[in-house]
């Protein structure tokens, strides 16, 4: 995810708007447990065309999903040190 977005002012509340639409939380299951293992490289345009989700939605997601595969490998590496 571009870090230049998630600096903006606008991030938080994009953030806080998708988080209340009814189908994110099946839609970031669907895509962590799915589409991300079939095409780890998706881009948010792709992903937001493939389920006909906004383009904001599409966002969060990635972002969110890649930010929590970054901590568990940094975890991972961690445990592997010790």
């Amino acid at each position: 995810m571009d870090g230049d977005l998630e600096r903006s002012p606008l991030w938080l509340i994009l953030v806080e708007v998708v988080h209340r639409l009814p189908m994110y939380r099946y839609h970031k299951a669907y895509v962590r447990d799915q589409i991300l293992l079939e095409d780890p490289d998706i881009t948010a345009e792709e992903l937001s065309k493939r389920l006909d989700i906004p383009l904001g939605e599409a966002l969060v997601i990635l972002s969110e999903l890649r930010e929590n595969l970054k901590e568990s490998e940094q975890e991972e590496g961690e445990d592997d040190e010790v």
